[in-house]
């Protein structure tokens, strides 16, 4: 174990300053512009928006400790008593829920819920900058980051379902998850069956499970992980992935800097990640998103990830032949069982979506034969990030959320 610890440490230093390397190639530092920014929680900013917020502690089967922010209700709106159905809104790898807030008012996913009448709620994965807490386990231990996100659906999203049903008296909420927010949903819907019953409808933003044809270069990582079970698997799991603190935080603010080059910088080192092209991103929101992000992950989460992406399955973790066979019982993992889930789903996908791309979106919809509507966005520009930070936003995506949950409700 002491070995292992080394190994990690040495690989962790010689990435970072890798980057940083490249980074101060690319800027200009300036220390005035090097500032750490005062740490703003998603109620605080939900409050400054006029909004009222709370803050909820869920505990889950295997003690973390996972924070949802409430929206209660609309200032806009004179229903404080009324019944107001629940949905849970919850975030992509490496966010929080800060992206449902970033763009404001007239714009994010959360506020435009809370004025149509619902009681918003607002998750953050175990893990995350809002959930870095066990009640058995310390957060430097390595056992506090062994989980993917097959953990995080099955409990942790299970576990917030089960709050919001017995504190608000809900029979059942509403859904909408961003990229691994959808795929959390997926693995839950399919494993724990019985959960379909407690959907009233479901939302997938950028929908991922299948990754055959994404062409990020994200993917070539996957000759990296090498192995199940194999020494470089061995040496990169259970650990924190790109974690939010002063360092990062400071290089974030030089690149999201509102000078003109610098924002440019900003686009194209996120966009990296999303996708070509950034013509409809807010770059106000995008500042905003990054005072937060990134949020914090299991290593094993982007394990799992190019796992799919090596086998071509939307599967559960891959150990290795030996510890397979002791958790489920055959070599390889189970495939989720796609075909299972009854939930009134709707997709949301898009043409330039370089991680969970069309090709890919097509092989998840012919998986799931009770998909109400599978949406494409016509702009062939839409990229992965555009869900939460494009300027179109709301008449593109978000109005069709709002409008299918209503309609269901009959509001």
């Amino acid at each position: 174990a002491p070995l292992k610890m080394k190994f990690r440490k040495v690989i962790l230093a010689s990435v970072l300053l890798l980057a940083m390397a490249n980074i101060a190639v690319a800027l200009t530092f300036d220390e005035e512009r090097l500032r750490l920014k005062q740490f703003v929680t998603s109620e605080e900013r939900i409050r400054s928006h006029g909004y009222p917020a709370e803050s909820h502690t869920v505990e889950t089967s295997d003690g973390y400790l996972l924070t949802l922010f409430r929206i209660p209700y609309s200032p806009k709106l004179n229903n404080q008593r009324a019944k107001r159905p629940a949905f849970l809104l919850q975030h992509g790898l490496f966010s929080n829920s800060d992206c449902w807030l970033s763009s404001g008012p007239e714009n994010s996913l959360a506020y435009l819920l809370a004025d149509a009448g619902f009681d918003v709620w607002l998750g953050n994965a175990r893990g995350n900058i809002y959930s870095r807490a066990n009640a058995k386990i310390t957060l430097n231990s390595p056992k506090f980051w062994k989980f993917s996100w097959h953990e995080i659906g099955t409990i942790d999203i299970a576990a917030m379902i089960d709050y919001i049903r017995d504190l608000t008296g809900e029979q059942a909420v509403h859904y909408a998850g961003h990229s691994q927010g959808t795929t959390v949903y997926l693995a839950l819907m399919s494993t724990r069956k019985e959960y379909n019953a407690k959907i009233k409808t479901a939302h997938l933003l950028a929908p991922c499970a299948f990754f055959e044809h994404g062409r990020h270069a994200v993917f070539q990582l996957g000759a990296l992980v090498g192995t199940p079970g194999g020494v470089w698997n061995l040496l990169l799991e259970d650990m924190e992935l790109m974690p939010k603190n002063a360092i990062v935080n400071r290089i974030a603010d030089t690149l999201c800097a509102e000078q003109p080059d610098l924002g440019a910088q900003c686009k194209k080192v996120v966009l990296w990640y999303a996708g070509d092209g950034y013509r409809n991103t807010n770059l106000t929101s995008l500042q905003v998103l990054i005072e937060t992000h990134p949020g914090g992950s299991s290593s094993n989460q982007g394990i799992h990830y190019l796992q799919l992406s090596k086998s071509h399955k939307f599967r559960q973790f891959d150990y290795g032949t030996k510890k397979n066979q002791e958790i489920y019982n055959q070599d390889t993992p189970p495939d989720y069982e796609l075909n299972k889930i009854t939930a009134r789903t709707y997709s949301y996908s898009s043409a330039n979506d370089a991680l969970c791309g069309p090709r890919d979106v097509d092989t998840l919809v012919a998986n799931m034969p009770y998909l109400v509507e599978d949406y494409r966005v016509p702009d062939p520009s839409w990229n992965h990030m555009d869900f939460i930070v494009a300027n179109q936003m709301r008449e593109v995506i978000n109005d069709r959320v709002v409008g299918a949950a209503k309609a269901y409700e009959r509001m």
